[in-house]
C-alpha cells in the first residue's frame, strides 16, 4: 500500500471539493476551478475538511494509481489556493525577454525575435530582461509552458548561454585546449 496514498489532505476553509458519480473531481477555491479524472479503482471521503482516499480493490493496478491519484488532487487544492510559479533565467549576451500584451516575445539569437501567446490559464510575467515568471493554478500546464519557452534555447555546456530554470545546474564542458601533439 502507497504511503503517499495513505495521507490524508487537509482541506482549507475556502477550498470546496466535489466527486462525481464517473470519479471526476472538482475542487473550487480563490483562485480558480480545476477538474480531473481518478482512475475508478480509487475512492474519495470529505469528513470535517479532511479528504482521504481508499483502494476499493487490492489490485496492482489499484496500488499503483493510488499514490499517484492523492498527489493529484492534493495538486489541484493547492493549485486554488496558493498556485504554482516556475521561474525562468536568460543569460547571454543579447538575449532578453520581454512582455508585448499577452504575448511574450523572446530575442535568443535568432534572426527573428521569438514571440509566445499566453495559454489559457497561464500567465508570463518578465520583472526583468533576464527573467521569466511562468505561473498559473494547474501544476502540469505551468510546467509545460515553462518547458516550450526553455526549449527555444537550452542552456549550452560551454558557456551556459541559454534559458534555464532558476535552480538548474549545468554542467559545463571544457572547451578544446588548443594543444598540437
Amino acid at each position: 500500500m502507497s504511503r503517499i496514498g495513505k495521507m490524508p489532505i487537509t482541506l482549507p476553509a475556502q477550498v470546496e471539493v466535489k466527486v462525481d458519480d464517473n470519479n471526476i473531481v472538482t475542487v473550487k477555491g480563490p483562485k480558480g476551478e480545476l477538474k480531473q479524472k481518478i482512475s475508478d479503482l480509487i475512492k474519495l471521503n470529505v469528513e470535517d475538511g479532511v479528504l482521504k482516499l481508499s483502494l476499493d480493490s487490492e489490485t496492482r493496478e489499484g496500488r499503483s494509481q493510488f499514490g499517484l491519484s492523492r498527489t493529484l488532487v492534493n495538486n489541484m487544492v493547492l493549485g486554488v489556493t496558493e498556485g504554482f510559479t516556475k521561474k525562468l533565467v536568460i543569460s547571454g549576451v543579447g538575449y532578453k525577454a520581454e512582455k508585448r500584451g499577452s504575448k511574450l516575445v523572446l530575442s535568443l539569437a535568432y534572426s527573428h525575435p521569438v514571440e509566445m501567446e499566453d495559454p489559457e490559464g497561464i500567465t508570463t510575467e518578465c520583472p526583468t530582461a533576464t527573467e521569466i515568471l511562468v505561473s498559473g493554478i494547474n501544476k502540469v500546464d505551468v510546467g509545460t509552458h515553462a518547458a516550450n519557452i526553455r526549449a527555444w534555447r537550452k542552456p549550452e555546456p560551454y558557456k551556459g548561454k541559454g534559458v534555464a530554470y532558476e535552480h538548474e545546474e549545468i554542467r559545463k564542458k571544457e572547451g578544446k585546449s588548443g594543444v598540437k601533439k
